[in-house]
């Protein structure tokens, strides 16, 4: 039941709780988060009501607080920049109660007139998240510093405790409510460290901008599920990294898949590839459940891309699967288990500046105990040299720091294709070097690919399908069709119609127009 929130009950509850949790008393997970998203907004009255009930009810007297300080003056007042947090509390609880936000609390680290903060948030945002620790709203687990570049670096975690759990709950909006804000900016330019740095716009900047906030705005309408799926959260084992062999907990089935274009080193040639939708985090078995509108899907990919692009730059066609070398190079493997030795230390060749890196990096990327993971440089280099044997034209691309570069042509592929698509209010889901569509549509999608390939590269790359579409079958087995169409079919839980009606009712509160962005 709806409570008043001027007179609520919580009011002493939250008061009552003012001096607890502690900094670090909170079972925060500080592996399972993602950062603020200082994007997320929403015009439902409920929300002020919210905002305004935790805003009188303990962070009021900071706006009065030090009036003489110096500096500019915020663009964002208080009380905006507390929206923006509530409600991105509230997006992280919605999702999974147990996801928590990652959050930096050095005044530094908010710039008001960077392209990447729209809302112009501004070192106001640190004395809030205190504020609200204090008070008991949230709870907070302190960032980590172990110096320049160091891997347990990482920001500050928070997340609703009880208190704003309960006002959550009570409220009367809802995910379906809340919405991402139309300018934030798509077209993201990264340095050496990873880090987001400002750029000139040119006229390609504009245009790449202007494409991705079509796809983004026709995502928005996109209903993008799993039909069987009861829960919208999957744990899959990480391989490799510091985390290795801890379970990580992927947020899937989400209302908004803002999509990025991330470049890197602080060059336009380098990178550029499409990132953000959930299905990009997913393994391809689970991403043949994966239903757009409420119909199946097909994924398509190109076969061995960055080896079919250099080969292509050499004039060499690649036939067959370049990475089946003669058997028995690797003891105790079989061939299925050699060959996928042999793509994964490839693609590490293709982004190390050296063989010894190249060793290095994958082994590292191995999980532990696996045949890999135990294999010497002499073995991984005799690997790369039957490799090269098999495909001379490569021998000067191997480890000469190649893969961001072709990272840069993928993702110019891939924007070809998802432009094409969208101006026709298509959706396709790009995974890089694969792309998901209506199984009804998968003919019309290579096609397109095949074009692009020739456009960008000057030759066709062999494709491959993880299923037959339907318009496939239609064309090669018209008997067989009502099969196909029973076998592609899942059942649909329950849990799943309810994210489909509440999608339903964001898209219709929302309105097209105001959507994605």
């Amino acid at each position: 039941m709806h409570t008043n929130l001027e007179n609520s009950k919580s009011t002493k509850k939250a008061q009552s709780t003012k001096s607890t949790p502690k900094f670090g008393e909170c079972s925060i997970n500080p592996a399972y988060a993602r950062p603020l998203d200082v994007h997320v907004y929403s015009e439902h009255s409920e929300v002020g009501n919210i905002v305004r009930h935790i805003w009188q009810l303990s962070c009021q007297d900071l706006a009065c607080a030090n009036p003489k300080r110096g500096g500019a003056k915020p663009k964002a007042n208080y009380r905006s920049q507390l929206r923006v947090l509530i409600l991105d509390l509230y997006v992280a609880w919605k999702t999974d109660p147990d996801l928590s936000i990652g959050v930096h609390l050095s005044n530094t680290a908010w710039n008001t007139s960077s392209r990447y903060n729209a809302l112009h948030l501004s070192r106001i945002m640190p004395g809030l998240v205190h504020r609200l620790a204090d008070q008991g709203f949230i709870h907070l687990s302190k960032g980590s510093y172990a110096g320049p570049g160091a891997k347990t670096n990482r920001t500050a975690r928070i997340i609703a405790a009880e208190p704003l759990k309960k006002l959550f709950r009570e409220a009367k909006f809802g995910r379906e409510h809340i919405s991402v804000y139309p300018v934030k900016e798509c077209i993201i330019m990264h340095d050496l460290k990873k880090k987001e740095v400002e750029y000139e716009d040119t006229e390609e900047t504009h245009q790449m901008r202007a494409d991705l906030n079509a796809y983004n705005q026709l995502l928005a309408r996109t209903f993008i599920d799993v039909p069987d799926q009861i829960v919208p959260v999957i744990e899959r084992p990480i391989k490799s990294g510091p985390r290795q062999g801890e379970i990580a907990r992927v947020p899937i089935c989400t209302m908004d898949n803002p999509v990025r274009r991330i470049f890197n080193r602080n060059d336009w040639s380098c990178g550029g590839r499409f990132f953000g939708g959930w299905w990009q985090s997913v393994g391809s078995e689970f991403r043949k459940r994966i239903h757009i509108n409420d119909e199946p899907t097909v994924e398509v990919d190109y076969q061995a891309l960055h080896v079919a692009i250099l080969s292509a730059r050499h004039g060499v066609d690649v036939t067959g699967d370049p990475y089946e070398l003669e058997e028995g190079l690797v003891d105790g493997c079989t061939p299925a288990e050699q060959r996928k030795l042999v793509k994964a230390l490839v693609l590490m060749a293709l982004n190390a500046k050296d063989r010894s890196t190249a060793c290095k990096a994958f082994r590292q990327d191995c999980s532990t105990g696996s045949r890999g993971k135990s294999m010497t440089n002499k073995e991984l280099l005799g690997l790369l040299d039957a490799f090269t044997e098999k495909h001379p034209n490569l021998v000067k691309d191997l480890c000469s720091d190649q893969g961001v570069r072709l990272m840069n042509t993928d993702s110019q592929i891939a924007s070809r294709i998802i432009n094409f698509f969208t101006r026709r209010g298509i959706p396709v889901l790009g995974v890089h070097d694969s792309f998901l569509i209506n199984y009804k549509m998968a003919q019309r999608l290579k096609v397109a690919m095949t074009a692009t390939a020739r456009h960008s590269v000057g030759r066709s790359i062999v494709l491959s399908n993880n299923y037959l579409g339907l318009d496939e079958v239609e064309r090669q087995s018209p008997d067989l069709v009502e099969d196909y169409v029973q076998m592609r079919q899942r059942e649909r839980c329950p849990e799943y119609l309810v994210r489909q009606r509440l999608f339903n009712e964001r898209v219709s509160y929302l309105g097209s127009s105001d959507l994605g962005g």
